[in-house]
């Protein structure tokens, strides 16, 4: 239904612009008819940057308050911004007609490496492989580099890792009752999916083979995915 809007939240460390418009996504979705908006969350692209954590915990907030003012949206998240939609659409999921996430999997219920990734950030560095009960360390780099990226504030970022933060539950998951796609590479540290997909009332999971996280918003599999959804 092209006279649906598409909400698209961009990932951590990214904006609507670097995670949507730069890889064509805004292109290929107006050219299916699809009337387009995105969101900057807190501490990214255009939107203000805090520097104190308990600023961000109220951080999906912005993307509920940036759904129009009545009628359905469809929506397409990226890892952080799709636990975000997740998190507005276990709240209001009448505000949805569907939701199409990527990089996200059963990380949405814990085993979070955000400290971890705070302090790669403030100290530019990727932290050891070998450093105890951290998992998904090999993100932390990417983490630390995308940091540094220009209109990016470190300080922001790292905030924004370390913001309070309630995980989502499997309660909270069964209150989103619009048709959900799952997007995941298998070689992304986000997965696997199945408990999320099974928590989901009505979800359908599609695997990247060879893919993982970062370059999961470049690959056209997961932009060819999202569009037939869409339909």
């Amino acid at each position: 239904m092209a006279d649906v809007p598409v909400l698209m939240v961009h990932g951590f460390a990214s904006s609507f612009e670097r995670n949507w418009r730069e890889p064509g996504w805004v292109d290929v979705l107006e050219d299916e008819g699809h009337r387009v908006f995105g969101v900057d969350i807190l501490g990214h692209g255009d939107a203000p940057k805090p520097t104190e954590p308990e600023a961000y915990r109220d951080i999906d907030l912005g993307v509920e308050n940036a759904l129009p003012e009545s009628g359905q949206v469809d929506a397409v998240g990226f890892s952080m911004g799709g636990q975000l939609l997740l998190r507005v659409a276990s709240r209001v999921p009448g505000r949805f007609r569907r939701i199409a996430l990527g990089g996200v999997g059963d990380n949405v219920f814990g085993g979070s490496t955000a400290e971890a990734a705070a302090v790669a950030i403030e100290e530019g560095r990727a932290l050891g492989l070998d450093d105890e009960g951290v998992e998904g360390h090999e993100a932390l780099g990417a983490f630390a580099r995308f940091a540094q990226a220009p209109g990016n504030d470190p300080a922001a970022l790292a905030a924004c890792m370390r913001r309070p933060e309630q995980r989502l539950t499997e309660q909270d998951l069964a209150r989103v009752t619009v048709p959900v796609l799952v997007v995941l590479g298998d070689r992304d540290f986000a997965g696997p999916a199945e408990r999320l997909v099974a928590a989901l009332p009505e979800a359908r999971l599609v695997t990247l083979t060879g893919a993982d996280h970062f370059g999961t918003p470049k690959d056209f599999r997961f932009i060819e995915a999202v569009v037939d959804f869409l339909r």
